[in-house]
């Protein structure tokens, strides 16, 4: 990771990124070998405030789904204090179709881990919670050795950073989560680490105030920390060479990005890109996906995790950008991820099996989430199973949207989540649910 040039004809890196059988962990000695943490020395040799401000000259947006710009989320730290500061690590990756960060942790944690000490550095966070979802055990495992070889290095520990080239300590920790996806919402993840049940917390306080245990935290994506040590070494205008401009008037899109594609694709798997790719060309490329899958034409993609929405037919051709929630009427770009759908796909299932997982994953504490999600599973398994009615459809689309068109009624957006999911699928492919519907049993004996 990262492309040096933002062209869709390059592959990404061959090491370790290559044919699957032929990756291997890269260990500490190795990264050291390869020039890995000559970026975390030359960030100490910066001043802190600078370094902030060169993440926010790169414009480095969040990778972990909502796309908020790394270096303004820095900044919103108070000044030092004498207390414990932290930084938490998001690697709970539980959004279904998502799998990018796993790449990383696989086989370059050095990489994320160089990442985690430059902004400990730049935020004066002394110590680090190396969040990563419970069903990742092998993950667990690399990261936690890998941690381990960090200290041996002189990375963190009581000694300073960089083998006590300064004289700032960085604790870094890995806290396995238990499997909840609601943990994957940062201030549940603050409240898993700490112990507790993983439920969103009320805001404010946001985390860069009052976070871990009380204290200032900052929560950052893997893959974004990942990102890190390559704009410190090359600079910002290396980084806002890759990506893309807004063509709305938004924050531009700056940089490249791991998508992990899955669904009807004949080479599925983790592909890094420029920012600004437009869907068919990652799909229809030789050198990435290959195409559809069994030569069957293309129905559908859910470019983010499940909770972002779904492109229909028409909108093959969507750039893989931070505009895409308001160019194609679906919440955003999420992490990148795109699900593809075939044109032998049924959608009313496709949107029965993720209201289920939403409804699942529900923490309960808020009503329109915990009743609403409920009630829209049973809604689409009722018009799946073939006994739905026109009426159960409206109701559906209603329920759904009420879910997420009630700003402040619930805690987090796990409610808006299966509204747009749900909502965009109905919206998108509504012939498909009218035409259950009309060979319902229950319709034909009224007709």
């Amino acid at each position: 990771m990262f492309l040096t040039e933002p062209v869709m004809t390059q592959r990404i890196p061959t090491w370790p990124w290559s044919d699957p059988a032929g990756r291997t962990v890269i260990t500490g000695e190795e990264y050291l070998q390869t020039g890995g943490y000559e970026a975390l020395r030359r960030a100490i040799e910066m001043d802190p405030s600078d370094l902030v401000e060169l993440i926010k000259n790169a414009e480095l947006r969040g990778r972990g789904g909502a796309g908020f710009p790394c270096g303004v989320k820095w900044g919103f730290l108070p000044e030092p204090d004498g207390g414990r500061r932290y930084l938490a690590i998001n690697c709970d990756e539980a959004e279904p179709g998502t799998f990018k960060d796993r790449l990383l942790v696989d086989y370059d944690p050095h990489q994320v881990l160089e990442g985690i000490a430059i902004a400990c550095w730049a935020c004066r966070l002394d110590t680090a919670y190396f969040f990563i979802r419970g069903e990742y055990r092998h993950q667990a495992r690399v990261m936690e050795q890998a941690i381990r070889e960090a200290y041996e290095m002189g990375i963190f520990g009581s000694q300073g950073l960089m083998k006590g080239a300064t004289n700032f300590a960085v604790e870094c920790h890995l806290h396995r989560g238990a499997g909840a996806y609601i943990c994957g919402e940062e201030t549940a993840l603050l409240e898993a680490v700490e112990g507790k049940r993983g439920w969103p917390r009320l805001k404010p306080p946001f985390p860069a105030v009052e976070g871990l245990f009380g204290r200032p935290t900052i929560v950052n994506n893997v893959e974004t920390l990942a990102a890190v040590p390559h704009i410190v070494e090359r600079g910002a205008e290396w980084w806002k060479g890759m990506g893309c401009e807004s063509t709305i008037g938004q924050a531009p899109s700056y940089g490249t990005k791991l998508v992990g594609v899955s669904g009807h694709v004949v080479r599925p798997g983790v592909y890094e890109v420029g920012l600004g790719v437009p869907l068919r060309d990652l799909i229809e490329d030789e050198n990435y996906c290959g195409g559809i899958k069994g030569g069957r034409a293309y129905k559908g993609c859910i470019p983010g995790g499940v909770s972002m929405g779904i492109l229909d037919q028409n909108e093959y051709g969507a750039e893989l950008d931070f505009d895409i929630g308001q160019k194609y009427a679906i919440m955003g770009l999420g992490t990148a991820c795109p699900t593809m759908f075939d044109d032998g796909t049924d959608m009313v299932m496709v949107a029965r099996n993720i209201a289920r997982f939403f409804k699942n994953e529900s923490c309960g504490q808020c009503t329109p989430c915990r009743e609403g999600s409920q009630w829209v599973y049973k809604l689409l398994v009722k018009i799946e199973q073939g006994y739905g009615r026109a009426s159960d459809l409206e109701l559906l689309t209603e329920v759904a949207g009420a879910m997420g068109s009630m700003p402040g009624t619930t805690i987090c957006g796990l409610a808006d989540g299966t509204n747009w999911a749900v909502s965009t699928i109905v919206k998108k492919f509504r012939a498909e649910f009218e035409a259950r519907i009309a060979a319902s049993p229950s319709v034909a004996a009224v007709s």
